[in-house]
């Protein structure tokens, strides 16, 4: 949906918090909830939704006419699509995901492959005059990359580029903006905005761009104005808040590299403050258990004053609980935006809100993105209506935006 008096904002929300597998069941859920939200939130004017689609969605939505069929459905409906969710190429909810949800890496050439359907078909939704984005894994996980094959970051490179390439193909050919949009992620290869930086200075517009100057028989400046026309980055609040990067700091080391935003995600993470007192701090242990889910990796980082320790998943950081010099925790778990505290425990709120007024008073991108995928792990104290759920974090949004629009 647009927001703000011009309509240059975009406001959608992410398919990836409603369990499904195959194309079949995507589509269902789509029609459950999406015209219900429209009905809701914006009767009268279009409504954006973010898809999420598997590799084997993907396939199965370009067979028989599907993605015709799609597209009829939208416009039937008062719909449209300018973001697809390219992060977990399998199977998302319902079975143990952790460390799978970067697999296939992007040395793999089913990485790409995948990527190259999402590209197809977003080409044939996007809507006129309106650009769109495809996330994806942040590289590969951190841990698979400790002793790496010599040529890793070169291939990685060369298929990022090979992406590119198609990309720049469909907007000669087609007149349409796609950008891939890379999402930091801690304990990935790129967790944080000076890991993205870095990639981009010393691999992707080097590397990358003298392979996509060759591919297209072009220059290596132009190339390079090409990689950063269609490589961008997924912000997603949670992330940068749980490595306890400021927001504004991290946007301005992207943008001054020249790295523009795909998209933000408005995601907030856990975050707890640990009481002095052993027997308070058991207590808040207690109730930090019930999100250590067995489906998601939910990584941990502990500030210790002035230095931070990493933990993979919340359950090994409960088993190492006791630190004494652990100040805070920062937990990877995506809470609903409207949860600022729940049973003693705090949420990273406020940096979606700075995120919020950076973004609105900058125009960084026109793609705000609600990705509040933990629904179906949340605590029950925690766990509302989904449909109610979704309407309340689009509200929470709505109103956080209108404060600024009164105060500026």
């Amino acid at each position: 949906m647009r927001i703000k008096n011009d309509g240059f904002f975009h406001l959608t929300y992410c398919t990836n918090i409603h369990a499904a597998d195959g194309w079949g069941a995507v589509y269902a859920n789509l029609r459950r909830y999406a015209p219900a939200l429209k009905r809701r939130l914006c009767p009268a004017a279009p409504f954006g939704v973010g898809l999420r689609l598997s590799a084997r969605e993907a396939r199965e939505l370009l067979q028989e006419g599907r993605l015709d069929d799609f597209r009829e459905f939208l416009a039937s409906q008062g719909l449209y699509v300018a973001l697809l969710n390219g992060f977990p190429y399998g199977a998302f909810h319902g079975a143990p995901v952790k460390a799978n949800v970067y697999a296939p890496d992007w040395r793999d050439e089913a990485r790409v492959r995948y990527t190259l359907d999402l590209i197809e078909i977003l080409s044939g939704l996007l809507p006129e005059g309106l650009d769109g984005g495809i996330s994806t894994s942040p590289l590969s996980y951190k841990p698979w990359m400790l002793n790496p094959e010599p040529d890793a970051w070169t291939t990685m490179t060369r298929n990022v580029s090979l992406v590119a390439e198609a990309l720049v193909r469909v907007r000669r050919q087609h007149g349409k903006l796609i950008h891939l949009d890379i999402e930091p992620e801690p304990d990935c290869l790129l967790e944080n905005s000076a890991d993205t930086v870095a990639f981009f200075e010393r691999w992707l517009l080097p590397v990358g761009g003298a392979m996509l100057a060759d591919a297209l028989g072009t220059n290596l400046a132009e190339a390079r104005g090409h990689l950063l026309d269609h490589v961008r980055v997924c912000f997603d609040c949670c992330h940068f808040a749980t490595e306890y990067e400021d927001p504004g700091l991290a946007l301005e080391r992207l943008r001054a590299a020249g790295i523009q935003i795909g998209r933000v995600q408005l995601s907030s993470a856990l975050r707890v403050v640990w009481p002095e007192e052993a027997a308070q701090s058991a207590v808040i242990a207690e109730r930090l258990r019930p999100f250590a889910d067995a489906t998601y990796l939910h990584q941990v980082v502990e500030s210790r004053g002035p230095t931070f320790h990493q933990y993979p998943d919340l359950d090994e950081a409960l088993g190492d609980r006791g630190n004494p010099a652990a100040r805070e925790w920062r937990v990877h778990f995506h809470v609903p935006l409207f949860t600022g505290e729940y049973d003693g425990l705090g949420s990273t709120q406020g940096d979606v809100r700075k995120v919020l007024e950076t973004v609105w008073h900058t125009r960084l991108t026109p793609h705000l993105e609600i990705e509040t995928y933990t629904w179906d792990v949340l605590p029950a104290g925690l766990k509302i209506d989904l449909l109610d759920s979704i309407a309340r974090e689009y509200e929470w949004v709505l109103d956080t935006l209108e404060g600024m629009t009164t105060t500026s």
